[in-house]
């Protein structure tokens, strides 16, 4: 069967994550934070923040600033959005697929409004990645298998006419239940060989 649509995540696969664990630890010895107190409060406030029911000052304000700081909400979110970097090796190989076999190029990803909009207007993302099934738009985050189906049924996608890739296994693992050809993406070089057993050879 002929893969029409490559179903891809962001963060992990063609940017760093925007906004991980290991960012959290930057931005608590950077500012002065305490980490566990952050991480605790991150974790109560996440799903509800990536399905797009609250926005980044909202968070902020939960999260960072629940008491007095010596920095701003401004110097707080530049930080956040200066986490993101691109792996253009992973951008260069998507974009060469989409070109070669005329694919659909589609997002499944789990952000917060915010940063998925920064991160694709600074990475201009939109040049090859045709639609967005982002968690902050339509309220449902991976592993849910409703945000695949809703992924498939937009598209008018058959799962063995789809490949999906993301860096997080239960993720990858999700999308096979479904028999959606999947990939778990761990470095370019592997992840290329395996794009090339389905089919997709540059």
């Amino acid at each position: 069967m002929t893969i029409k649509v490559l179903f891809t995540d962001i963060g992990g696969v063609l940017l760093t994550n925007g906004w991980d664990v290991n960012s959290r630890a930057l931005a608590a010895k950077k500012f002065k934070l305490d980490l566990e107190e952050l991480n605790e409060r991150h974790g109560l406030m996440f799903d509800t923040f990536e399905e797009g029911k609250l926005t980044l000052s909202e968070y902020l304000k939960n999260v960072i600033f629940i008491r007095k700081r010596n920095f701003t909400h401004s110097q707080f979110k530049e930080f956040m959005f200066a986490q993101s970097k691109p792996f253009n090796d992973m951008i260069s190989l998507t974009r060469s697929l989409k070109s070669k076999y005329n694919l659909k190029v589609i997002a499944i990803s789990n952000e917060c409004r915010e940063l998925n909009d920064y991160r694709i207007r600074k990475y201009k993302l939109d040049s090859f990645i045709d639609a967005y099934i982002s968690s902050c738009y339509v309220h449902l985050r991976k592993p849910d298998k409703d945000i695949y189906k809703m992924a498939l049924d937009v598209f008018q996608t058959k799962p063995n006419e789809s490949v999906f890739i993301d860096d997080r296994l239960l993720f990858v693992e999700t999308a096979e239940s479904m028999e959606i050809k999947a990939i778990h993406h761990t470095d370019y070089d592997s992840t290329a060989r395996k794009f090339a057993k389905l089919g997709l050879k540059l």
